[in-house]
């Protein structure tokens, strides 16, 4: 009989492409995933991975088992639901993917309170970029999703998914302390041209705000491209640039740098994701309740 938990290592290097990968998302380490597959190859008597250039492929049979595995998974979640349903209260594993300034400015808060209240419910956060959260929940890779799409780029409805809003996140213009803009209450966005930009890589959202709002007045300065908000704001304080940085997960500002609101301000748009079968299960309604709650006590409004 073939083991579950070695299916569900096979299908999750089938989803994520590679065997580290497979780890982050499942909570493993790499090796663990490993053995996993060998002994699945050893039960069916039959090659799952191959060698590919640098990293591995899955075999035909490999792949065809993994989409069994897939069909498998799916109805244990039914299963689980059914009897947690029963059971009227959060159990078992809930595992969540969410971007980084989610899972650093919203998250913490939200699983402390599931782990205080529901002691036998054992979450677990993947990090993973907004446009893959609505495959790895529709894979069942992951079981709900925090996400978000920008006022210039909105989220279509992913197919097949349910989704609640949780929070509008508004961001503002970075700037060091000795920037003539400082002392601003408020800029528009006639105000950015000409300056020199801290922002994201190409591929980003953000990126993609910067080089459409501002392509009036000619090509941004993007002089320093990092993905990492806190890099950014550092490189603020050393007085390089200037930086739209999102409120959430951004945390107090460091020494020599200054907020200051857009008018009116780029908007991130905070959505929750589940599988429509999963609708019934206490953990998955108790952790949306809790991320709207949560959002709705500790981020304030665009101020006055």
């Amino acid at each position: 009989m073939l083991d579950l938990s070695r299916l569900r290592a096979l299908h999750a290097v089938a989803v994520h492409g590679s065997v580290g990968a497979a780890a982050t998302a499942l909570g493993y380490t790499p090796s663990a995933v490993s053995q996993q597959i060998a002994k699945l190859e050893r039960e069916t008597r039959t090659p799952l991975l191959e060698r590919q250039g640098r990293g591995i492929a899955l075999t035909d049979a490999a792949q065809q088992l993994a989409a069994t595995a897939e069909e498998l998974l799916a109805m244990v979640e039914r299963a689980e639901t059914d009897l947690e349903e029963r059971r009227g209260r959060p159990a078992g594993r809930l595992t969540i993917a969410s971007f980084a300034t989610g899972a650093r400015g919203l998250l913490p808060a939200v699983l402390a309170t599931l782990a205080a209240e529901h002691p036998t419910l054992d979450t677990r956060i993947v990090e993973a970029d907004p446009h893959l959260s609505p495959g790895l929940v529709a894979q069942g890779v992951v079981d709900l999703a925090v996400t978000h799409d920008w006022d210039i780029a909105p989220m279509s409805s992913p197919e097949g998914l349910a989704q609640t809003g949780i929070g509008e996140d508004y961001c503002d213009i970075c700037v060091p302390d000795d920037h003539p803009y400082a002392a601003r209450d408020a800029l528009t966005r006639a105000d950015l041209a000409g300056q020199r930009w801290i922002c994201q890589p190409p591929g980003s959202v953000c990126y993609d705000w910067l080089t459409r709002t501002l392509r009036a007045s000619g090509p941004p300065d993007l002089a320093y491209q990092v993905a990492e908000y806190e890099t950014q704001l550092a490189l603020v304080a050393a007085g390089l640039g200037i930086a739209l940085v999102p409120r959430l997960g951004r945390g107090p500002l460091p020494a020599g740098v200054t907020a200051v609101r857009l008018d009116p301000p780029p908007t991130r748009h905070v959505y929750a994701l589940w599988r429509p079968g999963a609708a019934r299960r206490p953990a998955i309604t108790e952790a949306v309740r809790l991320l709207k709650s949560t959002w709705a006590e500790r981020h304030a409004s665009i101020p006055a």
